[in-house]
């Protein structure tokens, strides 16, 4: 038996086993993922600090965290006590823009679902062993995620094929 022929049963019996993960067929996977966006006042996850003078976009709330850790120390007195009255979004923002940088702003941000673009699997496992062995070209939040070839005649025929073919008969 040829390994081409090989390759093709075996991924015959994957494909007939694997989980569905609620998709109709034909079904394949991708890498699924979040990423936080811009939104309206009110319908925010979070805040993000744009500080254009420092080249620095990212978590407010990480930003003060990191100032509290590394800078805090060498800042004034004052500085200091009005870092420890820092209760909310706003008075984090008017102590950034007081003693950290003039050009601080706030952006609200949500926390959306998106595909990956490039990322294409025929099976689920060969989806989870792409993630696990490229994990660091995605957040943490990274998942498989199953998808349907709506209306794609030609690829719901060509899986239809790799599911039911008698490769013996070859």
């Amino acid at each position: 038996m040829s390994e081409e022929i090989k390759f093709l049963k075996e991924l015959q019996e994957e494909l007939k086993a694997q989980e569905h993960d609620c998709q109709a067929a034909p079904r394949f996977w991708t890498i699924g993922d979040y990423h936080m966006v811009a939104c309206a006042d009110g319908c925010e996850d979070t805040y993000e600090a744009v500080i254009p003078s420092k080249e620095y976009y990212g978590d407010a709330e990480g930003l003060l965290k990191e100032i509290e850790e590394n800078e805090l120390d060498e800042m004034s007195d004052e500085a200091k006590e009005e870092f420890d009255e820092i209760t909310c979004n706003i008075t984090g923002m008017e102590w950034l823009c007081k003693y950290y940088s003039d050009d601080t702003e706030l952006v609200p941000v949500r926390e959306e679902h998106f595909v990956h673009p490039n990322t294409m699997f025929l099976t689920k496992q060969e989806a989870k062993d792409h993630l696990k062995s490229n994990y660091y070209h995605y957040s943490s939040k990274a998942h498989t995620y199953a998808m349907t070839a709506w209306r794609a005649p030609k690829v719901e025929r060509l899986l239809k094929i790799l599911e039911t073919f008698d490769w013996d008969k070859v």
